[in-house]
């Protein structure tokens, strides 16, 4: 069995390898600490999981899952975040992602992923399922950066961290006109005018950090 962790932070690396170990004898586990590094890893090495936090350097982890997606890089999937599931979780796994998790019940729930999606199965925490099923309140739908496109998401986190609009167009390799287009587009579905209140809900939401 081999498991890549893919977390910007050692500290974080070091103790879900311990906890991994422990749960896992024999089990071999490398590490990497940013997007470009776990794709390096991903294209050039078999893995039968990658455990991944969504935010790092460089490339975010969704970024990593939609390019796993173009490239046909079968690699199941976890996500393993600090944000809530309600924020992340059904974005996650309509990225390609095969799990999500919340570093704050890490304890409880690591194992019971790991061995769910290397069954081959889905996961997301009980709890977070039954509240989609069944209130309502809950529906993806309703939560207001869910009706973006992944484009769309992905600029407006990056506007929300203070980038400009030229700073995402070379980041992303598009045109400063495509990044005012999805900047526009994504202001009139979220109801908002101006960044500073892209920058307040992102906040709020807890989608940056």
């Amino acid at each position: 069995m081999k498991i890549l962790i893919a977390d910007d932070h050692p500290i974080v690396r070091s103790g879900l390898k311990q906890i991994i170990l422990g749960m896992m004898k024999g089990c071999t586990i490398l590490e990497a600490s940013n997007g470009t590094e776990t794709l390096t890893q991903i294209e050039n090495d078999n893995f039968d999981l990658l455990i991944m936090d969504i935010s790092m350097p460089g490339k975010s982890g969704l970024d990593i899952l939609t390019t796993m997606k173009n490239k046909n890089l079968l690699t199941p999937v976890l996500v393993l975040s600090i944000h809530p599931q309600e924020q992340y979780a059904v974005r996650a796994l309509k990225s390609g992602a095969a799990g999500y998790v919340c570093k704050s019940s890490v304890n409880e729930e690591l194992l019971t992923a790991i061995k769910t999606i290397l069954a081959g199965g889905k996961y997301l925490s009980p709890a977070f399922t039954e509240k989609i099923l069944f209130d309502s309140s809950d529906d993806p739908i309703a939560i207001p950066h869910e009706k973006l496109s992944k484009r769309e998401f992905q600029v407006m986190c990056m506007l929300a961290r203070g980038k400009s609009v030229l700073e995402i167009a070379a980041e992303l390799f598009i045109s400063d006109k495509t990044v005012s287009t999805h900047r526009q587009r994504l202001l009139e579905k979220m109801g908002m005018r101006k960044n500073v209140e892209l920058i307040h809900y992102a906040i709020r939401n807890q989608l940056i950090e």
